[in-house]
């Protein structure tokens, strides 16, 4: 079983949307189930209409899942596991203030050494903890043991115990900290393994112990995927325009181009253009770099530009939003534009009224004629022709042409453009 645990923090990150391919592909490789599960239990970071969206985008890629749950509602069980590590004293109340503790944190600070719990309230007798009746968080008791794992990209990991504290699992307004929650969740959903992105490694051996500690005993494992660096070789940040998967979809980048690209960063493929359908055959965990992957927009744009050649006429009508069916004079200006976005400004562009201030005079003899005489099949025949009734040589001729049939002095080859533009010259002339 796997699982993508999105928080509805804010927009969805390219991230997270390769950790939701992943999981998603892995799930049908196997068939078995795929669950959505929203991570909402940071009220106040929380953002009303994200969970739809995220919904949505994920619907737009195709991704479908078995299961759906929010983490809020199984706050009744996250309790009962609290209070059942408290019963069996692997846990305990910790009555330490932030300001006793920032005070702790600020001398290990300056004697060079890492924070770590002290232990204060872990020996604390029954008595002294039903008598205190300040606020508390319950801490989990650090392991005894070393805590290992298996990872499908790093390997076997190994955390020990020295390295874990005493951490909190439930904070004092009785709401569980993203590590006890996200852990329990995982047990209550029957998830076997996890797909995420490389910054968890830290808090997987945590999991693991909350499990341990409950005694629970389903063998999970683990993908942590390298983080995505942008094109400096820094850490992709959220602020980054193109880190957004709601502004590449904005911008005109399919979904289809998306999901291509993402698949492809660091990994191994047989082939670089492909569907997220043709990808389940060879798709690998095993394939994938350890390495930290670079994002590359250019790369992305020309795979999208690949993807909308592929797109049948009416889907890219349809995309298009014009009544008028354009979808292989779309395709033709691939070559030139990479997106939805600049494949319509390159259409508007030809369909809008003109005003011709370049030419003006050669413009109005070449509509005249165009108006008055049938066209011609092939392109040398056209221009031969036009030539012939217009008087128009060099650049009088082609310049005021390129002007009426596409609203620019430059551009693509006529003699490959004609045939395309050819159905729609008549409104040309009209405008």
């Amino acid at each position: 079983m796997y699982r993508f645990a999105p928080s509805p923090t804010g927009d969805m990150h390219i991230g997270n949307l390769r950790a939701a391919l992943f999981n998603y592909i892995c799930a049908r490789q196997e068939n078995t189930d795929f669950v959505l599960r929203i991570e909402d239990t940071d009220k106040a970071r929380n953002i009303e209409g994200k969970e739809e969206e995220i919904k949505e985008i994920l619907k737009l890629f195709g991704i479908k899942w078995q299961h759906f749950y929010i983490q809020s509602e199984n706050l009744k069980f996250h309790r009962q596991m609290a209070l059942k590590l408290v019963s069996e004293k692997k846990a305990f109340a910790c009555f330490c203030t932030e300001e006793k503790l920032a005070k702790k944190k600020e001398e290990a600070k300056k004697k060079g050494i890492a924070y770590s719990y002290d232990g204060t309230c872990e020996n604390l007798s029954d008595s002294e903890v039903l008598d205190n009746e300040k606020p508390f968080v319950i801490r989990l008791k650090k392991p005894k043991e070393s805590i290992k794992f298996t990872d499908f990209i790093k390997g076997e990991l190994t955390f020990e115990p020295q390295n874990l504290d005493s951490f909190v699992i439930m904070r004092a307004d009785k709401t569980p900290t993203y590590n006890f929650a996200c852990a329990i969740d995982d047990m209550l959903e029957n998830i076997t393994c996890i797909i995420r992105g490389e910054d968890h490694t830290s808090n997987t051996p945590k999991q693991e112990h909350i499990r341990q500690s409950l005694g629970y005993e389903q063998k999970m494992t683990y993908a942590h995927l390298p983080i995505i660096l942008n094109e400096e070789g820094v850490k992709m940040s959220k602020r980054e325009a193109h880190s957004s998967v709601k502004w590449l979809l904005e911008n005109g980048i399919l979904p289809e181009a998306i999901i291509n690209y993402l698949i492809m960063l660091g990994n191994k493929t047989p082939c670089e253009i492909f569907t997220l359908e043709e990808a389940l055959s060879w798709f690998s965990l095993k394939n994938l770099s350890k390495a930290p992957a670079r994002f590359d927009l250019k790369k992305l744009l020309q795979i999208n530009r690949e993807h909308i050649k592929k797109l049948n006429n009416e889907s890219l009508n349809s995309l298009l939003g014009f009544e008028k069916d354009l979808a292989d004079l779309a395709k033709f200006y691939t070559q030139e534009a990479s997106t939805l976005n600049e494949i319509k400004e390159k259409l508007k562009l030809i369909f809008a009224p003109k005003d011709f201030k370049e030419f003006k005079e050669e413009c109005e003899i070449l509509i005249k004629t165009l108006k008055e005489h049938s066209l011609e099949e092939n392109y040398e025949d056209f221009k031969k022709a036009l030539m012939q009734k217009t008087g128009l040589k060099g650049k009088n001729f082609f310049m005021p042409l390129r002007l009426i049939l596409t609203g620019n002095t430059h551009g693509p080859e006529l003699s490959d453009l004609y045939p395309l533009i050819k159905p729609f010259i008549a409104d040309l002339v009209r405008i």
